[in-house]
């Protein structure tokens, strides 16, 4: 009875809750409900972690040079795309990086960041395939809790963002992603072609560098927030999810670039062979 009772309150909370999700997207892919990609991020995380493991114990590594060479331009070339979106349905065309409110209108360019902001989030699934491919490959030293923990939060955090808050200034995060992961990515498809690519890639050591300005850029862009004496965002709890997002991925940066290039000691396990994001094709 407590139990059904309990269930009941649920339902309702979840349904007043949903009430406020912006109604554009409502019919879109994996919108309708948290739940289906709830269980593709959970599937996700068994997968990786545990199920293929054990299936690739006894076997032999994959050879996926030829599909990761694709799969890393495919992401390039997905992640200038959807720069050019967020650029044209706002951060070039209107925004002023300031106190920029999400637009529930129907004009086209309101639903020209609404749908861009459903293709970020829909990316985040395609990017999963970054720890598949290290499970198949048998190089479960990179499946780390760090890099498994920032491929299941951000399809799940995203899922909220497009349901209640497609547009404004808690997009700009996703646009300077975008632009860090043609870069990373450009990295991993000339990584993926073999040592005679090797001499292309002498600019590897501004990786971190340059996740490093990602991070602070995000956490300053969001912060002037806090700073503001009038700014009536529409949903500010993303905001936190944000700002504290870029903070935490800043400190673990820093303190990656402290030891590997100030101190020089050996880093924790989380981040050894480099920075963690920076994925090995030996």
């Amino acid at each position: 009875m407590a139990f059904n009772t309990l269930t009941s309150r649920a339902v309702l909370l979840y349904d007043e809750w949903i009430k406020e999700a912006d109604p554009r997207t409502e019919n879109w892919l994996l919108m309708a409900s948290p739940f289906p990609q709830t269980f593709i991020i959970a599937a996700y995380i068994y997968f990786v972690t545990t199920l293929g493991p054990r299936l690739m114990e006894n076997r032999k590594p994959f050879d996926l040079k030829r599909p990761m060479i694709i799969y890393n331009f495919s992401i390039v070339a997905f992640s200038l795309y959807l720069i050019y979106e967020f650029l044209m349905s706002g951060w070039a065309n209107g925004y002023t990086y300031g106190c920029d409110l999400v637009d529930y209108s129907s004009s086209p360019q309101a639903l020209r960041m609404a749908w861009t902001c459903w293709l970020y989030y829909f990316s985040k699934f395609i990017e999963m395939l970054d720890t598949v491919f290290f499970v198949l490959r048998k190089k479960n030293s990179q499946v780390t809790f760090l890099h498994v923990y920032h491929h299941s939060i951000m399809p799940f955090t995203w899922w909220f963002g497009v349901r209640f808050a497609a547009g404004g200034l808690g997009t700009f995060h996703a646009l300077l992603n975008c632009v860090v992961h043609v870069i990373m990515y450009t990295y991993y498809a000339l990584s993926a072609l073999g040592p005679a690519y090797q001499k292309y890639l002498w600019w590897k050591k501004y990786m971190t560098t340059i996740q490093l300005i990602q991070f602070v850029l995000i956490t300053a862009h969001i912060g002037q927030f806090f700073f503001m004496k009038d700014c009536p965002y529409q949903f500010p709890v993303f905001l936190y999810v944000i700002g504290s997002y870029g903070l935490i991925f800043l400190v673990l940066f820093l303190n990656f670039y402290y030891h590997a290039y100030t101190k020089g000691k050996r880093l924790p396990k989380v981040l050894q062979n480099g920075n963690y994001l920076l994925k090995k094709y030996e």
